[in-house]
């Protein structure tokens, strides 16, 4: 059974000759316990499971197999951005897999958030064990773990952890990150060489947009959340925000009201945005965006954002609201 107490005398890795000890120490440890063996990982393109891929490639390259699952529900261009970073330039070994159409049509007429969450769950270890069930010589199962993990889940990972897999095709874990916190785990990222998108992504729900498509998820109104969601991050990296503020996002809900455009009347989705600063995700602030700024990020949504005609901020903190909305 693996120890899940941080050592005492393990070093805050703050710097990158930190990193650096660490990732050799891990290298090591890595090939000792996987031999000749692979390896398989669901590589999200989130900051842990991509850290833990970097950590694994460079220590076993080709017997590690990633797959990343498709499912329609991850932000723009994240996809891409996964097969260039670890299939062109890491050279990994990396199973892609369009699933979209399969979680759309599960999720169809689904409102209820809780239900959404089970289904997104269990729809994404069907494919995982069926990815699975094609390879050969996998006695491992990477995961990308971290210490709050282990702290908050008594040591179960529930939202990253394909533990639901069938008895058949219980690995052995690999977990080199699990004496990690978030801000170690970035700088590690770092000195893999991971880009700054990747490793400074911001928390992400494991459910993705499928929580900030509101109420039942239509194609339409995912794609109004997908496109207004890359306008906001753009615009707060232009304007210095990026960084500053610790999640920003938007949400569509699944009601329409009157609106005019190009002097005809029409009857679209209002554009939720949303932007606020905590320590522990316990409580939270909203961030006081310059007004000009909303602005110009309202324009640009309601003019390229298709089936959208307004835009609202939500200055609720955290309590009463959550930071989700789902």
């Amino acid at each position: 059974m693996q120890n899940n107490v941080r050592p005492e005398t393990m070093e805050r890795i703050t710097t990158p000759a930190l990193a650096d000890a660490f990732i050799a120490e891990q290298v090591d440890a890595i090939r000792a316990q996987v031999g000749s063996k692979k390896v398989l990982l669901a590589l999200s393109g989130g900051v842990d499971s991509s850290v833990v891929a970097a950590l694994l490639i460079k220590a076993v390259g080709q017997q590690l197999v990633c797959v990343h699952v498709n499912h329609g529900l991850l932000r723009k261009g994240e996809p891409e951005q996964v097969i260039e970073v670890f299939r062109n330039q890491m050279n990994a070994n990396l199973v892609y897999v369009d699933a979209v159409d399969r979680f759309l049509d599960k999720l169809a007429g689904v409102a209820e958030p809780e239900q959404k969450r089970k289904i997104i769950g269990a729809e994404f270890i069907r494919v995982f064990e069926e990815e699975a069930r094609k390879q050969e010589g996998i006695e491992f199962l990477a995961q990308g773990t971290i210490y709050p993990d282990i702290i908050e889940s008594d040591g179960v990972k529930a939202h990253h952890n394909v533990g639901g897999l069938p008895e058949d095709l219980q690995f052995e874990l690999v977990e080199p990150l699990r004496f990690l916190y978030k801000d170690e785990v970035r700088v590690v990222g770092k000195a893999l060489g991971l880009p700054d998108g990747m490793v400074y992504r911001q928390p992400f729900p494991g459910p993705g947009l499928g929580v900030r498509c509101l109420g039942a998820i239509t194609r339409e109104r995912l794609e109004a959340v997908r496109e207004s969601d890359a306008i906001l991050r753009e615009e707060f990296a232009k304007n210095g925000l990026e960084g500053k503020v610790w999640q920003y996002f938007t949400a569509v809900p699944d009601f329409k009201s009157v609106g005019v455009k190009d002097g005809k009347r029409t009857f679209a989705y209002p554009v939720i945005l949303r932007a606020v600063n905590t320590v522990d995700a316990m409580t939270a602030t909203v961030e006081e965006v310059p007004f000009a700024l909303l602005k110009h990020i309202t324009e640009r949504i309601t003019s390229e954002v298709e089936n959208v005609n307004r835009v609202l901020y939500d200055l609720t903190p955290k309590p009463s609201g959550t930071i989700e909305w789902e």
